[in-house]
């Protein structure tokens, strides 16, 4: 009796919205490469981080209040006397942090397979579109605890815009919405921070899955699964029913069914992801001050600047790459340059061989001193201007915008290893 009515339930459903369809085409029959590794994990981690920014996020809201006099009370008045509002905010930080790391590690998988190449262009696009509108959710949030590096990061974010000719300080002005940082500036940082970014967020988020599985998932090998012919088929509705089972080397397809494979998979990287969360969030929220500084633990003062203003850690690569540069309007330039720049990575990669695996050593070195790089300049960033540190971040600028130009001259003549012609399994 409760079978047939949970059967009819889902046919008057889907008579009317697809929703079974959706869930095979999507999830349970997405036809997914049989050689995910470790690093296919992060997609799914930064799903699983966005919930519980969201989530999180409404939970604060309810005790926030948006204004300069009581904005950092309120923040205190969570962590003190709300019935588990330090977990919520101490879940809500954490995640900001945990967000960009497998962010971060999601951009790297897809640096090292090719995923950004040809069909998957328009995934990248979308993926960085996600990242830009990530780096400004992050900025707003960071200013709503109203602490002493909220308010003084803000206004040395902010005044980067007042270097653009002609618009550069009316510019300045509309961002702020004051002539100074002041409340009006946080009333409108926490609009941006809870509706508008969230919905473009979610937005970008389905329209990169949508362009995901309209063309498939690539995979360590970077070349295109196949299906051998009879063990696999695609009904009217969506289904992807295969016809023979997964059961070792020999009987391996190409392609297998997303659940119950890699759901099973994934929830082993949500345990190993959470173990490390959870680590953090109990044993070392303040992240060694990397994730909550010392500073906002105390309220604003505009007539008190901290000792050192820097970025939190997320955003350290990119302002090592502002300060390097001595002109503030080129410094500027360049700083907007380094995150526009990796839009056109699918682009300037001219090679037909996709994954790192089959491409000349030449590629690999320079893979690797990008990361190098980038790791060095996060590490200048957070670390006080001196004339030795500007030196190398200069060095580390040259070397991070150096990838993309050397890649653009090696990559069409670029000697690569012979593709196999079926997947691999390492």
């Amino acid at each position: 009796m409760l079978n047939k009515l949970v059967t009819g339930t889902v046919d008057w459903i889907d008579a009317r919205i697809p929703m079974t369809e959706t869930w095979n085409k999507h999830l349970a029959q997405y036809p997914t490469p049989a050689n995910f590794n470790f690093w296919y994990f992060f997609g799914g981690l930064a799903m699983l981080v966005l919930v519980n920014q969201i989530l999180t996020g409404i939970w604060l809201t309810m005790h926030y209040n948006p204004s300069a006099e009581l904005a950092f009370a309120s923040v205190e008045y969570i962590m003190r006397d709300v019935p588990y509002g330090w977990l919520l905010r101490y879940m809500h930080s954490t995640g900001a942090s945990a967000f960009f790391v497998v962010i971060y590690l999601h951009m790297f998988r897809g640096l090292i397979y090719g995923s950004y190449q040809k069909p998957r262009e328009l995934i990248w696009i979308f993926g960085m579109l996600i990242f830009l509108v990530l780096m400004a959710e992050a900025f707003m949030g960071y200013l709503l605890p109203w602490g002493q590096m909220s308010f003084w990061g803000a206004q040395v974010i902010i005044s980067l815009f007042g270097a653009i000719p002609i618009i550069g300080d009316d510019l300045t002005l509309w961002i702020r919405g004051d002539y100074v940082i002041s409340g009006a500036t946080l009333n409108r940082f926490f609009a941006l921070h809870v509706i508008a970014l969230p919905l473009a967020l979610v937005a970008l988020v389905f329209l990169h899955l949508i362009a995901l599985h309209e063309v498939g998932s690539n995979n360590p090998d970077g070349i295109d699964t196949k299906v051998k012919k009879g063990t696999a088929s695609a009904d009217a509705k969506g289904k992807f029913t295969f016809h023979k089972q997964y059961s070792g080397k020999k009987d391996i397809i190409d392609s297998i069914p997303f659940h119950p494979y890699f759901t099973v998979k994934d929830i082993m990287g949500v345990c190993g992801f959470l173990i490390l969360f959870c680590g953090v969030i109990f044993f070392m929220p303040e992240g060694g001050g990397y994730f909550l500084e010392a500073p906002n633990f105390e309220p604003a003062n505009g007539l008190k600047t901290p000792t050192h203003i820097a970025p939190v850690w997320y955003y350290t690569p990119f302002y090592a790459i502002l300060r390097a540069i001595p002109d503030k309007l080129i410094g500027v330039m360049f700083f907007g340059g380094s995150i526009v720049i990796l839009f056109f990575l699918p682009w300037l990669d001219r090679c037909k061989v996709r994954s790192i695996r089959y491409r000349s050593w030449i590629h690999k070195a320079n893979i690797a001193q990008f990361i190098v790089c980038f790791i060095v300049l996060g590490v200048l960033g957070a670390l006080p201007a001196t004339p030795l540190l500007t030196m190398f971040a200069q060095v580390g600028t040259v070397g991070y915008f150096g990838f993309f130009i050397a890649l653009w001259l090696y990559s069409k003549n670029e000697k690569t290893k012979p593709l196999p012609t079926r997947l691999t399994f390492k």
